[in-house]
């Protein structure tokens, strides 16, 4: 009975903000202006490369992530041109100093239209693409890393095999390619699918308005235009390393008494009970969550920082991450934790 009570209260607030809410919110975004950017640098033409990356952040504080400098020092070191635009309005002295050293541009904007509104509004102000522009990286500071060398990744971006390449893939809501990591080519950079999309992007104050049109819908609209969209690490093939040899090798540790009763243990085979059923029945799952570490065992440099902060899928195995950091990828998981001292409250890493 309450279960279905709860069920219930749950798909009338739905309604109510799909029905109420949302629109408002809509009317909202196309009445606000989309250009926000009160800050530029440098001032006047920026000279940017072939190769450019529009890298998104937001820190209520003005500061930013020692990550995310070294992110984007790897994005750099490997030929592109990084704009760091940031929604936080401000940055502090220290920060922007450090960002100047590894960008060709720094776009400091009022906090509005989340990472669409603005990667919109960058490649506006910077008139991209340009005739010369090969591609353009949306990034996103959601991620804690990068924890390997991104050099390899990047020599992966073929774009003589497919036109878009996103680094993970997911089937929640519709098929889509998740949002921290989107590289368009050539291609993809002068069809009119690609144009119309980034033209109609507004900035609407509802997060799940943003999801659902722009991260899900930026996928849909490309495919619709006829342009092909791929992930370097395919949903498929991170279901296919749980497979029943990896379910055995925990049922013979489960024979043992400290298998039996050892939580740590015990977590990770519901987690693979877990991910098997989603597969079973059909059920997509979010890889960077539920698949963390089949990602990370394959070379995946980097950890969702929601995963860790607020575990939204309540995911049960996460609790050894560290070990896996280190012990899989050979990283210093200490950067992580550092930053987890700020952000967590209640729990512990």
């Amino acid at each position: 009975m309450w279960r279905w009570l709860k069920w219930t209260v749950l798909k009338v607030l739905s309604k109510v903000k799909w029905g109420c809410f949302i629109p408002l919110a809509v009317l909202i975004g196309r009445l606000r202006s989309p250009r926000q950017v009160i800050i530029a640098w440098p001032a006047g033409e920026v000279r940017l490369g072939p190769q450019v990356v529009l890298f998104m952040h937001f820190d209520g504080r003005g500061f930013v992530r020692r990550q995310l400098i070294d992110y984007m020092r790897e994005l750099k070191e490997n030929g592109r041109d990084v704009v760091f635009v940031s929604n936080s309005e401000k940055l502090t002295p220290s920060a922007l100093e450090m960002v100047k050293e590894q960008c060709a541009a720094v776009l400091i904007r009022r906090n509005v239209g989340y990472d669409f509104g603005a990667w919109a509004d960058a490649l506006d102000h910077l008139g991209l693409p340009r005739a010369d522009t090969q591609e353009i990286i949306f990034a996103n500071d959601s991620v804690f890393g990068p924890l390997l060398p991104l050099g390899d990744l990047l020599r992966r971006l073929n774009y003589e095999k497919s036109d878009i390449w996103g680094l993970t893939e997911s089937w929640q809501v519709r098929y889509h390619l998740q949002s921290f990591f989107l590289a368009f080519g050539p291609k993809a950079l002068r069809a009119a699918a690609f144009a119309k999309f980034w033209n109609a992007v507004r900035p609407v104050p509802a997060k799940a308005y943003i999801v659902h049109k722009y991260e899900v819908g930026i996928t849909q609209a490309m495919m619709t235009g006829g342009l092909n969209c791929n992930a370097l690490w395919s949903y498929e093939s991170l279901l296919r390393m749980v497979d029943k040899a990896e379910l055995d090798k925990l049922t013979e540790v489960d024979a043992t008494e400290l298998g039996r009763n050892d939580p740590v243990q015990i977590t990770r085979k519901l987690q693979i009970l877990r991910i098997r059923d989603g597969a079973a029945q059909r059920k997509p799952l979010n890889p960077t969550s539920d698949l963390w570490r089949q990602l990370l065992l394959t070379g995946f440099p980097f950890i969702k920082r929601e995963l860790l902060r607020d575990n939204p899928s309540k995911v049960q195995d996460v609790g050894d991450w560290a070990d896996v950091v280190r012990d899989t990828l050979g990283a210093d998981p200490e950067p992580i934790r550092q930053d987890l001292r700020l952000m967590l409250k209640g729990k512990a890493p």
